[in-house]
This record gives C-alpha cells, sequence and structure tokens, in this order.
C-alpha cells in the first residue's frame, strides 16, 4: 500500500554544513497495517512522516501510495488520499465540532447532507454523541474529547491512508489509553493503512503491526513488534526496547503461540489406558475430548491409578480456560487466580487447541521464537489418545 524507496531528506544549516535528516530510508506497509516509526527525538522519524504527505519535498528517493508515485498528484488527490493527525490538534476554534470535522469533505464538495452524516458517523465511534456535541466549539471540549475530534477530522473524507504524528502524546495518560483502544477499535473496522510516531515503546508494541525504529536518520529495524522484543537487531535497539522487553511480550505472544498438543483422551478411553499414558509422560492430567473435539474436563493420574472403567466416569470439570486469542498476561492472570500450572486453550468455537502451561510459556519466552514464526491454526495437532473398542 505504501512504500518507501530511498527516501532521504538532507538540510543546509546556517553555516553551509549539510544534515542528512532521513538517510536512504526503504521500507513498505501492507494495506490494512498499522506502522509505527519509534526512536528518540531527533532521529529522524517525524521528517520522514512529513516527506510522505509531500508537507516536505524529498531530496531524493520516491514515496509510492498503491504503486504511484505521489510526486505526480496534485494537492487535492493527495488530500483524499492521506489523512493526518497531529499532536497539537489545531482545531479551528471559530467553527464547530461538525465544522471541523467535515473540513476536507467540503473542501473536496460533499453537500451538507452528507457532511452531516459522516460527522454523526465518526463522533458515535469515538462514544461522543452527535446530539450534544456536534454544534458545540472547541473550547467547550475537554483535551481528550478535542483529540478524539483530531482524530475522527482526519478520517472524515475516508482516506486509504492516515499519518499519525505523536496523535495522543498530549493526553493525560487516562484519557491516553482509552482513546487509543478506541482508535484500535476503530482501526479494526475501518482497516486504513495508517502510519504512526510515536517514542512510546509500550504505544508501539499495543498499536502497531510493524514498528520502524530509527537512530540518526537511519532505519535501523524493521519488524513485528514481538519480533523486535524477541531478537533486537543491535545494543541500541535491545536499549531503547528497555530491560524488560520479555515482559512486554507478554502482551504480544498469544495463548495459542505458546501452546503445545499433548496427547489426550476420549471419554471411552480406558482409565488403565490413561493412566499409563500419563505415567509414560510423567504428567497428572489427561484432557478428556468428546467427538467434536470440546474438552469436557481432565482425569487425574491419581485418579486413574488402579482405577478400572473409562475416563468418562472420573472427569473433573476445568477450574479456568483460555482462548487461543488471549495473550499471555491474561493467561498468567488467570493462572494465578485460579492457583492452575495448566489450562487448556480453545478456538473460537470452543473447541481444544491445545494446553499452556507455566513451563510452555517460559519455553516459548526464552526460545527466540516471535509471533511471526508460529500461526498454527485453531485445532491444528490435537493428538488424541485411541479409545478401546
Amino acid at each position: 500500500m505504501i512504500e518507501l524507496d530511498q527516501l532521504t531528506k538532507t538540510f543546509t544549516q546556517k553555516d553551509g554544513q549539510a544534515v542528512r535528516a532521513v538517510d536512504s530510508v526503504s521500507l513498505s506497509v501492507a494495506e490494512g497495517e498499522i506502522c509505527v516509526f519509534l526512536g528518540p527525538s531527533g532521529c529522524g522519524k517525524t521528517t520522514t512522516l512529513k516527506m510522505i504527505n509531500r508537507l516536505i519535498e524529498p531530496t531524493s528517493g520516491r514515496v509510492l501510495i498503491n504503486g504511484e508515485d505521489t510526486t505526480g498528484l496534485n494537492e487535492v488527490d493527495l488530500r483524499r488520499r492521506i489523512g493526518y493527525v497531529i499532536q497539537q490538534i489545531g482545531l479551528f476554534p471559530n467553527m464547530t465540532i461538525e465544522e471541523n470535522i467535515t473540513v476536507v469533505p467540503r473542501l473536496l464538495g460533499w453537500d451538507k447532507k452528507r457532511c452531516a452524516g459522516r460527522a454523526a458517523e465518526l463522533m458515535s465511534m469515538v462514544a461522543l454523541d452527535p446530539k450534544l456535541y456536534l454544534k458545540r466549539y472547541p473550547r467547550e471540549l475537554s483535551g481528550g474529547q478535542q483529540q478524539r475530534i483530531g482524530v475522527i477530522r482526519a478520517l472524515a473524507a475516508d482516506p486509504p491512508v492516515l499519518l499519525m504524528d505523536e496523535p495522543f502524546g498530549a493526553v493525560d495518560p487516562i484519557n491516553r489509553e482509552a482513546i487509543q483502544n478506541e482508535f484500535f477499535q476503530m482501526q479494526r473496522q475501518l482497516k486504513k493503512t495508517v502510519i504512526m510516531v510515536s517514542h512510546d515503546i509500550d504505544e508501539a508494541i499495543k498499536l502497531g503491526d510493524r514498528i520502524a525504529v530509527f537512530r540518526r536518520g537511519k532505519l535501523v529495524q524493521y519488524d513485528h513488534p514481538d519480533t523486535l522484543l524477541a531478537r533486537p537487531h543491535d545494543d541500541f535497539v535491545a536499549q531503547f526496547v528497555g530491560q524488560d522487553s520479555t515482559l512486554k511480550r507478554l502482551l504480544l505472544v498469544k495463548a495459542g503461540d505458546a501452546a503445545t498438543q499433548p496427547e489426550t483422551a476420549r471419554m471411552n478411553t480406558p482409565l488403565a489406558h490413561a493412566f499409563a499414558v500419563m505415567d509414560e509422560a510423567d504428567c497428572r492430567y489427561l484432557t478428556v475430548l468428546d467427538e467434536a473435539q470440546h474438552a469436557l474436563g481432565f482425569v487425574a493420574r491419581r485418579a486413574a491409578r488402579g482405577a478400572e472403567g473409562v475416563c468418562g466416569e472420573r472427569v473433573t470439570p476445568f477450574p479456568a480456560t483460555v482462548s487461543f486469542d488471549d495473550n499471555l498476561r491474561i493467561v498468567l492472570s488467570k493462572m494465578y487466580q485460579f492457583r492452575a500450572s495448566w489450562m487448556p486453550v480453545l478456538d473460537a468455537e470452543g473447541a481444544y487447541v491445545g494446553e499452556i502451561t507455566q513451563d510452555s510459556i517460559a519455553d516459548y519466552l526464552s526460545s527466540g521464537r516471535s509471533r511471526q514464526q508460529t500461526g498454527q491454526p485453531p485445532g491444528a495437532a490435537v493428538r488424541p489418545v485411541a479409545a478401546a473398542v
């Protein structure tokens, strides 16, 4: 969707010395993804962002949107394709909220009815009642509310690309998290292609599908957030992401990524056979599945020892389960809440995917693997123990 090809910007200082603010940056952002430009102040990330929408002209290199060089676009076409959000929102104080939101649509010739409908639709997306707020002026809104208006104003003309320069940086922590969550939910509906500038690693890993780390105008690493945390390219990236990078990964890695697929039992599996399987694997339990792969509970090793009959007669319900898409922070929270060392992992339909244990979490986090290298589909590789007939 967006491709930067050897993008470079050189400024000339007052003393005549040339300074390369952006140095041959090349990357691509897929349609519908959020890419976060991350790095310390003065590293070139904002300059790069401004070259994409031509607020700053590149010294050399190209910006392509859907394969088309943006230097061939006139101002109107460029604004139709690219929305822009900045930290200092810049709402027009003499315009109502509705008028602020519809600035670009009105410039593009939208009629009043269409503008009003679009403004109301966007206000609802950020949990602001259109009837209460559209006719108000910016001074009548809180800082967090104004920031929400700044975001949806950039979306008013429905551009496929959204550029955001530290859009939540000026908001207090409580409002910032709320707005981030609203933006994330909105993005799941709209699927815009987004490039966001941030200096906050926590924000980057929360929102980004890919993260581009800049240093002194150069692109140092461009990766999925989990890969960035698991395998930083160099000491600079490692220091920037922080010494608690493993804990940060808990929010990124899903239960399905770290799940294992041990053997399971059926309701009619003999208890003697189930015990033999647990004894050989040196485990204390065996999950019991029905024919539709739904987890019914588990049989404990001590309950199967020396017992006659089948597993269905000794099934113990699970105290809790986790979803395939639950992040590891949620998983560990549930484990501590229920004092459990393991839990079954279920897919969206409730079918058994595998199990996750404290050991499997530790193994995953210490292995150097990342989510880009996993991606096993729900329900794969579940190995039931053959039931005696």
